[in-house]
């Protein structure tokens, strides 16, 4: 495995077993606010893997919260029964970006973990389609994703749906530049290597919403 795709992938598994320890420890309850859980992640975090910066906001989203695609900056909410929240951390891991995103039930809301099973099981499907592909743009591939959703039940919440990602800092752009993110205004191929020739990796992230009912559900990893 090229080194980088092997820190990448390093730096996700350590994510990954941040969101396990989250709910081990059982810090996902009633009566705790957004904000409070987010700094018992940070606090987490430190703890068990001595992480300390982040490439991007830490988020913790429950109830209609959820709803909202990263941009935002909503009211801080309190977790409820039968809620549903979501996480989406990006760890520095030894100069290298993780970037996660899991949902978790509280309760035993039907409809809630059907949505909860969905955005992994659509994510999935997306990982699939797009390597058997050897060539597609980022407006395509989000076409494709967002259209998930409708074929899942739901509607596709974010304005993107997914992004580069590598050894901190990553490739940017200027702001309106959608060319490194999967967007519908991004033409470019996503196959194509970066400004020195190598691979790009890239992050798929699902976001189904159900507006009525006003939950939504997130699922971000590695797509390369």
């Amino acid at each position: 495995m090229p080194i980088q795709k092997q820190k990448l992938a390093e730096a996700e598994n350590i994510a990954s077993k941040l969101f396990e320890a989250v709910v081990e420890r059982g810090l996902i309850v009633p009566g705790k606010s957004e904000k409070i859980l987010n700094s018992e992640v940070f606090q987490l975090a430190e703890e068990l893997f001595g992480i300390k910066k982040y490439w991007h906001k830490r988020i913790v989203r429950a109830g209609e919260n959820t709803l909202l695609p990263y941009d935002e900056n909503p009211p801080d909410l309190v977790l409820q029964p039968d809620d549903i929240l979501f996480f989406d951390f990006g760890p520095i891991v030894e100069d290298w970006e993780a970037d996660f995103g899991r949902t978790y039930v509280i309760g035993n809301d039907p409809l809630k973990h059907k949505l909860c099973n969905d955005i992994g099981t659509a994510w999935q499907e997306a990982k699939e389609w797009f390597h058997r592909h050897s060539s597609l743009t980022g407006a395509a591939y989000f076409e494709y994703v967002a259209g998930l959703a409708a074929k899942y039940g739901w509607e596709f919440g974010g304005e993107i749906a997914g992004h580069l990602v590598g050894e901190f800092p990553h490739e940017r752009l200027e702001p309106g530049n959608y060319g490194l993110y999967v967007h519908p205004g991004n033409p470019n191929d996503m196959f194509l290597p970066d400004a020195n020739g190598n691979p790009r990796n890239w992050i798929l992230e699902i976001h189904f919403v159900d507006r009525k009912r006003k939950i939504g559900g997130f699922f971000e990893q590695l797509l390369t």
